[in-house]
């Protein structure tokens, strides 16, 4: 899916956790890039059901999510599993980036 290589999304990771100490910060660190950009809203499919990302946040367990909705209900979706639309939206190397480190 990503036109990126892997030396281009450790580039971006390195941009992303440079000043993080340990996970949780490094995961901060990636939310943040995302947060400032990944293009939303977009739509996609989730399970067959097409939903609007508006957003990126942290999960309970401290997962990064995709807030989707889809009419008035939102479902954060782990973005490890949020499939992309096709074109992707601007901002997707950097969920790219996050699979890569979680990875």
């Amino acid at each position: 899916m990503s036109t990126l290589g892997r030396a281009e999304l450790e580039t971006l990771i390195e941009e992303a956790t440079v000043d993080a100490w340990g996970e949780g910060e490094q995961r901060t660190g990636l939310l943040t890039m995302l947060e400032e950009h990944l293009e939303v809203p977009f739509t996609t499919a989730v399970l067959g059901v097409e939903v609007t990302v508006r957003g990126v946040g942290l999960s309970p367990d401290g997962g990064i999510v995709a807030l989707c909705w889809r009419g008035r209900v939102r479902q954060p979706i782990g973005i490890l599993d949020l499939p992309l639309p096709a074109p992707a939206p601007g901002g997707a190397q950097w969920i790219e980036a996050y699979r890569q480190w979680a990875g």
